[in-house]
């Protein structure tokens, strides 16, 4: 099972407010179960950090530092030492995501990044390439209003204009049992092709998924009018949130994804009863907006 952690942003009080957007992981959230999206982008109900995700959270903050080095600095030695600095950026800016962490469990977090990062370097040489950005935030409007935003890993630009666009995963690739894994890292990936298509008007050459547990890589080749249908199936689904929104009726979805779900206690699909619906958000934080792609449990992955 692919795990999903992107390193952290500025503190959420810090976020100025704007206005609600569409983030792959809530999209995806709501394809899966509207309910889910509810108690996620509304209610923002708590979910307990694994170690699985801090240790995701320090890979991608390190690969992060690393890419902000000379391509020459960008060996291995360099890679492993960023894990110290990156657990730091992880306490310094989500202190709660690390509260009641054990020194040994740290230590084993610590140890089992730094094997990641070197599983990352049979895959790609960073010192032969510089990347256009990485955590590029990416935000668009669509034609009917519907408003795209996240947060993109790596984007590549070649010498001669090809675009490639990267996400990094510390879980294992998708076997066939875990198809819907794989349906959903693509889903993400068609999300940011979609929102750089419209913003920069470049079609990207490769969607690229890089799963360092086991040392796969999955490229994808878009085509436009796949990108098309895709961009209509966003709209259809801000279209279904915001109707959603304005009566509450966020419906369960029972299925075998229910397994991860952290609130089945409040799920009436297994007797429970939600909170009282708050309200559709008028004034939205961007973390909202955002939805973290990577910091939900391990199957599944803005928001209002």
């Amino acid at each position: 099972m692919p795990d999903q952690q992107h390193p952290p942003r500025d503190h959420p009080a810090s976020r100025p407010v704007s206005r609600p957007a569409l983030s792959p992981s809530r999209a995806a959230d709501f394809k899966q179960c509207p309910l889910l999206y509810r108690f996620r982008a509304i209610d923002r109900l708590p979910e307990p950090p694994s170690t699985a995700q801090l240790r995701g959270t320090v890979v991608h903050a390190a690969l992060e530092q690393l890419y902000g080095l000379p391509a020459a600095q960008r060996g291995q030695d360099t890679a492993l030492a960023l894990v110290g600095p990156a657990w730091e950026q992880v306490v310094t800016t989500e202190p709660d995501r690390v509260d009641g962490i054990s020194a040994e469990v740290q230590a084993q977090l610590m140890v089992e990044a730094q094997t990641l990062l070197l599983g990352y370097y049979r895959l790609e040489d960073p010192t032969r390439f510089d990347p256009q950005s990485c955590e590029q935030r990416v935000e668009v409007e669509l034609a009917d209003g519907t408003l795209l935003r996240g947060f993109v890993d790596r984007i590549d630009v070649a010498a001669t204009g090809e675009m490639r666009v990267v996400d990094y995963k510390t879980g294992k690739s998708p076997s066939e049992a875990w198809a819907l894994a794989e349906f959903k890292a693509m889903f993400q990936m068609k999300f940011y092709a979609v929102a750089l298509f419209r913003s920069r008007g470049v079609l990207p050459t490769r969607l690229r998924l890089i799963y360092l547990a086991d040392g796969q890589l999955l490229d994808y080749t878009p085509e436009l009018d796949e990108l098309l249908r895709f961009e209509k199936t966003l709209m259809a689904i801000w279209s279904a949130i915001q109707s959603a929104g304005a009566t509450g009726d966020f419906r369960p979805n029972p299925s075998k994804m229910c397994s991860w779900c952290a609130h089945q206690a409040l799920c009436p699909a297994f007797g429970g009863t939600p909170p009282p619906y708050p309200g559709w958000p008028q004034h939205p934080d961007e973390g909202d907006a955002i939805g973290d792609d990577e910091t939900v449990p391990q199957q599944s992955k803005a928001a209002a």
